[in-house]
């Protein structure tokens, strides 16, 4: 089968791969949808932490089940997705019902080859069912779940005012569940598109230029002066999360979804008066996942609202650095495969 490999930094590769066979309690997908995420961009660029070369990127994926041992609800041919994040089962977070935080994770086209192939094996618990998705909204599921993970760490109640930073795929879907929840959003970028597609396509009606010289003036005023009670990082940019604490309420929960290779630095006495919490977001559970699916089967979230841009397998390497450039506009692009 074909694969496209990350060999180094700055280069993907195709490659000749050998197609899987069914192992115990496994499942062969035979794929035919790859979203790119933030992950597989900045592994490209070098700057992914947890990452090592080479490497077959790919986690939002959707295909075909081919076959599959342990899972008597999956029928073959039937549209699924699956949980890319492998967990042992046995730990501290896995016996807690965190196998999101598994203490030795393996996640799918991170810490071994991911779906940027023709077809892969899964482990059988990981599967989900396509519930009559389209193969592009099932694409999008793991990267909405990480967002509703995210509001669902912050516990985000009707009224609240919640500040994302960062309009990209991550942070519109942190965007979207906060709005599910009841939460009254503020989107804040560097981008002026991104913030357009904010207020065109997801009707956010607060968004905040991040370059402005008065943005805290600005929250400040949207808040009615008591600023936000969650505030999300959906960017992984250090000066942006260490930034980002001023824009905290007191008594306010502060959650870092997004994900960098830094040290972050807080003034403790600004973050001890406000007695705030900090916590990270790390993954989605399957409950996030049907939190998602069902979202969108009730018209809560139109997913295809993200894709911006399409491109076949075999364009994929030579179209993937366009992709890091602002100036091309990429919410999310979508790879088709084996159509």
């Amino acid at each position: 089968m074909q694969t496209l490999v990350c060999t180094t930094p700055g280069e993907l590769t195709y490659q000749a791969g050998v197609k899987p066979e069914l192992t115990p309690s496994n499942a062969i997908i035979r794929i035919r949808r790859i979203g790119i995420c933030g992950t597989d961009l900045h592994a490209f660029e070098g700057t992914q932490p947890f990452f090592n070369y080479p490497r077959i990127l790919g986690h939002e994926l959707a295909g075909e089940l081919v076959e599959a041992d342990g899972a008597p609800d999956f029928e073959p041919g039937e549209a699924v997705t699956f949980l890319p994040y492998f967990n042992c089962g046995h730990c501290i977070a896995c016996r807690s019902g965190k196998p999101n935080c598994c203490a030795s994770l393996n996640v799918c086209g991170v810490h071994s080859d991911g779906g940027m192939v023709e077809y892969l094996s899964v482990p059988s618990y990981s599967l989900v069912h396509g519930n009559g998705l389209s193969f592009d909204e099932l694409a999008l599921v793991e990267p909405l779940a990480i967002g509703a993970h995210g509001i669902r760490r912050a516990n985000v109640q009707p009224g609240e005012w919640v500040l994302v930073i960062g309009a990209g795929p991550i942070g519109l879907g942190v965007m979207e569940f906060a709005r599910i929840a009841g939460g009254k959003v503020i989107a804040l970028d560097i981008n002026e598109s991104r913030l357009d597609f904010c207020r065109n396509r997801l009707n956010v009606e607060h968004t905040v230029l991040a370059t402005a010289p008065d943005v805290f003036d600005q929250i400040a005023k949207i808040t009615n002066g008591d600023m936000p009670t969650v505030v999300i990082d959906a960017t992984g940019n250090l000066k942006a999360i260490n930034n980002s604490f001023q824009y905290m309420a007191h008594s306010a929960r502060y959650v870092l979804v997004g994900l960098q290779k830094g040290e972050i630095s807080v003034s403790h006495p600004e973050f001890h008066k406000r007695e705030g919490t900090l916590m990270s977001s790390r993954n989605a559970t399957r409950q996030d996942f049907e939190h998602v699916i069902a979202s969108m089967k009730n018209g809560q979230v139109d997913p295809t609202t993200y894709i911006t841009h399409r491109v076949t397998f075999g364009q994929v390497s030579d179209k993937f650095a366009s992709w890091l450039n602002p100036a091309n506009g990429v919410i999310k692009a979508m790879v088709s495969m084996n159509d």
